[in-house]
């Protein structure tokens, strides 16, 4: 069942009242959509001693938002809702926390049924409020994220479930991977899985394709295998990384691949049927691995802990954001391989970040228990 917290208000790391100016002739910068605050103050803030204008970009309620008080231990990974109005967040406490994303940013309840740590979470894309989120404890519950009922527990993995995901269209399907080597295809309203396939190894990471015919899968071989569903055959071997991939994304357009791994690197992969040859003239572009996009570096995702670290695509496809062992949320530009921003705040590794689907908007969990929610130049 789903139950309600009490928390204290997010915490603003902007924390001060907002400071009413008039528009002085000459100020083209500031507008609505500006707010004054105070970053140093005396006498319990009745001075005002330094006023900075900071330019809103989203519907957030601060600029910066702490999201704290909902979990006692690790949060491995979090994801928005599919309207963009909740946030749900997985650790190893054994809960799952429910956020709404605007106004006080309240924690709007708790999801309780995994016996283990929760290690992984995705919406559905297509079933309004459903949720699906694996454990370690070797299950796949389906969740309804609006009343916090529980209504199907899947069965099937031996080992800890590292990664779920859902088609994006057409019938809802579930796919699910986990250390016992096995990849599962479900139907979420059924028991058994409607097919499986063993792989030989502990699976970290698993995506469908955009038409659902093909999944995208990464473990401790290093390797990207594309398997064909409808042959239950590798149709295609992306080679490139160095040691065990931690995450897959596909792109919001379908034709690129965005993956992570413990060898400090983001690949950025062309899946599409007939990829074009690389541009020569391009610096970043590689001859000799012409699916291989992009390769984007900056930041750690091995560290000691060896958590799965996750990463996502903005709702454009231009920019990417992941987590990092260094307690950084880095965000880079696709086409120039460079980074934007390199987002501190976290006091333990950021295990997972994503951005919101329809504003310019960044959540990021970590092991240090806290969520924090910020927004970034469009």
């Amino acid at each position: 069942m789903a139950e309600k917290r009490k928390t204290s208000t997010p915490i603003s790391y902007r924390e001060a009242a907002l400071v009413k100016r008039q528009r002085q002739a000459g100020d083209d910068d500031f507008s609505s959509s500006s707010q004054q605050i105070a970053i140093a103050s005396s006498q319990n803030g009745q001075e005002k001693g330094l006023i900075r204008s900071v330019k809103r970009t989203s519907s957030l309620s601060h600029p910066i938002l702490g999201l704290t008080g909902a979990h006692t231990s690790e949060v491995l990974d979090v994801k928005f809702s599919r309207d963009g109005s909740r946030i749900a967040a997985a650790s190893a406490d054994r809960t799952i926390s429910i956020w709404s994303v605007y106004g006080e940013c309240a924690n709007i309840g708790q999801l309780k049924g995994h016996s283990k740590a929760v290690t992984c979470l995705c919406f559905s894309n297509t079933i309004n409020d459903a949720l699906y989120s694996g454990s370690a404890d070797g299950t796949v519950i389906v969740w309804d994220s609006t009343t916090g009922e529980k209504q199907r527990r899947l069965r099937g993995h031996r080992a800890v479930v590292n990664c779920v995901s859902v088609t994006r269209s057409g019938p809802e399907l579930l796919v699910s991977a986990s250390d016992d080597g096995r990849i599962m295809i479900w139907d979420p309203q059924a028991k058994e899985p409607l097919d499986v396939l063993d792989v030989g190894y502990p699976v970290t990471a698993v995506a469908f394709s955009e038409d659902s015919s093909q999944i995208y899968v990464g473990g401790i071989d290093n390797q990207i295998h594309i398997y064909d569903l409808t042959r239950k055959a590798i149709a295609l071997t992306l080679r490139g990384h160095m040691d065990t991939i931690t995450s897959i994304s596909l792109s919001p357009s379908g034709s690129h691949i965005l993956s992570t791994s413990f060898d400090d690197s983001l690949r950025i992969w062309d899946i599409r049927p007939f990829a074009p040859e690389p541009n020569p003239s391009d610096p970043n572009s590689n001859a000799s691995n012409p699916r291989l996009y992009r390769t984007l570096r900056g930041t750690t995702f091995g560290g000691f802990e060896n958590l799965l670290i996750k990463a996502g695509w903005s709702a454009d496809g231009e920019k990417v954001v992941a987590g990092g062992a260094d307690r950084t949320c880095t965000i880079w530009d696709v086409e120039s391989s460079s980074i934007l921003y390199k987002l501190p705040g976290h006091r333990g590794t950021c295990t997972a970040a994503v951005f919101h689907p329809r504003e310019p908007v960044v959540v990021s969990c970590s092991t240090d228990t806290t969520l924090l929610l910020g927004e970034i130049d469009p």
